[in-house]
């Protein structure tokens, strides 16, 4: 249901630091534009926890307006509290969403029978669910046992892998039928290549194209081609992270004009050595 390429959007905010939903709206034009299959607002990309609820319900309804059918808009309604994560998948569920990102709970590090509980109560609303294991950022990872078993569920079609493991793509769809979406940029192609399906992706914010010809080429078997665009890109993929995402893709954003260098507290501005490497890193793909 979900394979290709998807954008984990970033959200925009002006220089009063409110959300931009005019240049919002621009930013999904351009993902359209570069062949994108769809894009992941409010996820880690996406600030979400520097949204308020309002604002968090306002840009899914907003991405939702501007994708227009064009591309698929899974949203990011995930939450450490279920009653929470319940509220933010029924709005998504109104607005139109075609499904819905599930990250794992985090700081309360649940038992693998509260994960379970968990993501089932949010599947159990009827939208499409992609799972989002991404330890690193949770504290905790979703055991295979507990994707095997939700895996069993039959709105629960996916998952994004962002533990940086190749071999547990590997057991996921020998053990399950889950589309398996790279969460880490720099593992889309070796993912693909043992069994993952694309990837929700952080450079196709800045090279949406690159990254959407790269997946579906790998789909297509074209794997000469997949692999030139993986290392021509390579480097971007990587140096995306120099800081915590989303600091140094909004860094690159801006210098492309694309957005203003705006972030909220705690988030801040990377440093000026980073953004150095940033900068000659995307006047090397000319980007900039």
């Amino acid at each position: 249901m979900f394979e290709g390429a998807y954008t984990a959007i970033i959200t925009p905010f002006g220089r009063d630091g409110g959300v931009d939903y005019g240049k919002l709206r621009e930013l999904i034009e351009r993902q359209v534009a570069g062949g994108m299959d769809g894009i992941v607002p409010v996820g880690t990309t996406g600030e979400s926890p520097t949204l308020d609820i309002e604002e968090h319900e306002k840009v899914i309804e907003t991405c939702i307006e501007a994708a227009a059918k064009h591309i698929k808009v899974i949203a990011g309604t995930g939450a450490n509290s279920t009653a929470e994560a319940l509220e933010l998948t029924r709005h998504a569920i109104g607005a139109g969403a075609d499904g819905t990102l599930q990250v794992t709970p985090y700081y309360n590090k649940p038992n693998t029978t509260g994960l379970i509980r968990h993501f089932t109560a949010v599947a159990d609303l009827g939208l499409p669910t992609v799972l989002y294991n991404i330890p690193g950022r949770t504290g905790r990872e979703i055991p295979m046992d507990a994707v095997v078993e939700l895996a069993k569920h039959p709105k629960i079609v996916a998952i994004k892998e962002a533990g940086g493991s190749v071999d547990r793509v590997s057991q996921i769809v020998t053990r399950c039928k889950l589309t398996v979406l790279s969460g880490d940029d720099s593992l889309t192609l070796p993912m693909m290549a043992v069994g993952g399906a694309g990837v929700i992706s952080v450079a196709s914010n800045v090279a949406p194209k690159a990254v959407a010809d790269m997946v579906h080429a790998a789909l297509a078997g074209d794997w000469v081609r997949a692999r030139a665009l993986h290392q021509q890109y390579y480097r971007l993929f990587t140096d995306l992270f120099l800081d915590t995402n989303p600091i140094p893709v909004k860094a690159a954003m801006a210098m492309m004009g694309l957005c203003e260098e705006v972030y909220r507290l705690p988030l801040c501005e990377m440093d000026g050595k980073l953004k150095e490497k940033l900068t000659d890193c995307l006047k090397q793909l000319k980007l900039v």
